[in-house]
């Protein structure tokens, strides 16, 4: 019997607090939902999925995590419902300050699947993905 029943957060350290909530709402348009300077941190959501943010602490030495090389998360993974969306968010995205763009949409494997993959602001790998369906 599973003992789970799906994600109810996931939490990121990133490295600029404000930009990093800046490409959520303002780039995708999604709700902040919670701030706690004290930390510090917030929270934000589509609707569907929601993600907690939390600032590294600037005094201590950071260090980008290298997908190849570390342990944990190797990228997030985000479904848009079509092809136009995924395209809409790419040229948006190509377009945003801070914004690395990996590689614009294109197939995954032979298709019909498209996505696209970029670095939010703060370094972590971010990819937009269109099921085909």
């Amino acid at each position: 019997m599973v003992q789970t029943r799906g994600l109810n957060h996931l939490g990121l350290a990133v490295a600029d607090l404000d930009r990093t909530t800046a490409f959520f709402t303002d780039l995708l348009g999604w709700e902040e939902s919670g701030r706690d300077p004290s930390y510090p941190r917030t929270a934000v959501s589509d609707g569907a999925v929601r993600l907690t943010l939390w600032q590294v602490d600037r005094e201590l030495e950071n260090e980008a995590f290298d997908r190849r090389k570390n342990i944990g998360l190797h990228h997030l993974a985000l479904e848009v419902p079509t092809e136009a969306d995924l395209n809409a968010v790419a040229e948006k995205l190509q377009q945003a300050e801070g914004v690395e763009i990996e590689f614009m949409p294109e197939l995954v494997g032979a298709g019909p699947r498209r996505h696209m993959m970029c670095y939010e602001p703060g370094g972590i790998r971010v990819e937009f993905i269109w099921p085909g369906k």
